[in-house]
């Protein structure tokens, strides 16, 4: 099972957390959010766990909404394996994206308000690496705290891998993962002290608690 910690800002957490078992970690571009990141600061983080992860790490850079020239330019100063889109994204761009970034896995993130929501998923699907979904909030793209209904996903079964995000915590993962069978997990504000700043003992714990997902 994939495990992507994002929002993360610091190089010793980001390595800490690496060590802990994390299959990615996320970085968010969007200059708006309290866990933003600067390429280069992101490019400093990449480094460092070179220096010290022996292992294959996935570095996911979040954007909203970015154009072509941002995208391109982040991916390389940050030396990032994926981006993941979290704004009004359309397959359409997803597919200019995959002939400009080739190489470049793609996620596209899906706030769900409803099992309506969910249709649109299918859309997607030919053009990207993976689908995210996330709670839907108004103001905030992601790092909410709010969980989905899980029993409304468990009749989801896209074509491509996915994620689950919305509002998982050490707490609450066993719970949905009992209803749900994604090829992955996503979670941000679930393990922080504050935007930004992850509990370190809270992401252990988490592993602690993934451990029967994680040996099979």
């Amino acid at each position: 099972m994939r495990v992507k910690i994002c929002g993360i800002t610091q190089a010793d957490q980001a390595v800490a957390i690496a060590h802990l078992g994390a299959t990615a970690l996320g970085f968010i571009c969007v200059p708006a959010s309290p866990r933003y990141i600067t390429p280069e600061h992101i490019g400093n983080i990449g480094e460092a766990l070179k220096d010290t992860i022996q292992r294959s790490l996935e570095t996911v850079g979040v954007f909203a909404d970015a154009d072509l020239k941002t995208l391109e330019t982040t991916v390389k100063t940050g030396q990032l394996s994926s981006i993941q889109l979290h704004g009004n994204e359309s397959p359409e761009l997803c597919q200019l994206i995959r002939q400009q970034l080739p190489g470049i896995a793609i996620i596209k993130a899906l706030r769900i308000r409803s099992a309506q929501d969910l249709i649109q998923a299918v859309r997607f699907e030919p053009e990207v690496d993976g689908l995210l979904l996330d709670a839907y909030h108004p103001q905030l793209l992601g790092g909410t705290g709010k969980t989905l209904d899980w029993a409304s996903l468990q009749s989801f079964h896209p074509a491509c891998p996915w994620l689950l995000a919305g509002g998982l915590t050490p707490d609450n993962v066993v719970d949905a993962l009992t209803q749900l069978s994604p090829d992955g997990i996503d979670l941000s504000s679930g393990v922080e002290v504050s935007p930004g700043v992850k509990d370190l003992d809270q992401v252990k714990r988490l592993f602690e608690r993934l451990r029967p997902w994680l040996e099979e």
